[in-house]
Parts: C-alpha cells; structure tokens; sequence
C-alpha cells in the first residue's frame, strides 16, 4: 500500500503517506526505512521545512509497481467473483462512506 500510495501521489512526506494509508507513523517509518534500503524509494530532504522529507519512488520502485500490478488486478478479480455490478457499487459506497467518516 505504501508503495503504491507514493506511486500514485509522487513526492509526499512520511505523515501523508501514514494518513493516505490508515498507517502509524512508526510503521510507515519502517516500511520506508526498507524501501530505501531495498533502493525502491528515497528521502529527499523538503526546500521549504528541513525537519521534512519528502518520500519518492526510485526507477527501481516504479519498475516493482508496475511488475505487481498485474498481481494485484487478478486478486482482485478473484476476489470479486461472484459479485455483480449492484453488489460491486454497494461495496464501493460502503467503503467509501467508512474511509470518509476517518476523514
């Protein structure tokens, strides 16, 4: 999650990347702390706040997301087998309406 969550929204600060992915902030620490030293993400320090730094995904760490998406959509697909549009909507709205109401 985490390395998609940095995928998709680029260069985001550890805090974001915690509330974007319902994480604590040691957690996503950590998670980070290994990205790095897989070299799949780098700490870059913020222009405008030095206590910041803001987290991207190396070449290597887009090369990993794209390789594991393919993965993802056929879990997914399996796991919303059985399951109609109607059912798939209402599944949508509901946990939409529960991350909204963490918001």
């Amino acid at each position: 999650m985490v390395l998609d969550c940095i995928h998709q929204k680029a260069a985001l600060s550890q805090n974001e990347i915690a509330e974007s992915t319902f994480k604590d902030a040691p957690t996503v620490t950590r998670i980070i702390d290994q990205l790095c030293s897989k070299g799949l993400a780098v700490r870059d320090p913020d222009a405008q706040d030095r206590r910041r730094f803001n987290i991207s995904l190396t070449e290597k760490g887009h090369k990993k997301v794209a390789q594991m998406q393919p993965v993802v959509l056929a879990m997914r697909r399996e796991g919303w087998i059985g399951l109609n549009e109607e059912d798939y909507q209402l599944l949508m709205r509901v946990l939409n309406t529960v991350f909204g109401n963490l918001d």
